[in-house]
């Protein structure tokens, strides 16, 4: 059996706000087609060491097949014009331990 895949976004700085909400608005669908469960979305409660107390978001997939197969396909891609460089983030696909 896989393991989970997580993709995990850390925003270091938002640029326009907006564009990020339209954006949310878009990827979270795109996501869904692909069995996405968020499992966390908000500005961090703290930040530690070189950490920027900023939006966090997690977002869990059955395997990191399915996360990397998701962020690649057309409806998340279609997601990224939208996003249009609105921040400045950190985007990883990991996988779970379980």
């Amino acid at each position: 059996m896989a393991k989970k895949g997580y993709l995990v976004s850390a925003y270091r700085s938002i640029k326009d706000p907006d564009k990020l909400a339209a954006y949310a608005k878009v990827a979270g669908p795109a996501f869904a087609k692909y069995g996405a469960r968020y499992v966390a979305r908000d500005t961090a409660a703290a930040a530690y060491e070189a950490g920027i107390k900023q939006r966090i978001v997690i977002v869990e997939f059955e395997s990191v097949a399915k996360a990397i197969e998701a962020h690649d396909g057309p409806e998340y891609q279609a997601a990224l014009k939208v996003f249009d460089n609105c921040a400045e983030r950190d985007l990883r696909i990991v996988e779970g331990l379980e």
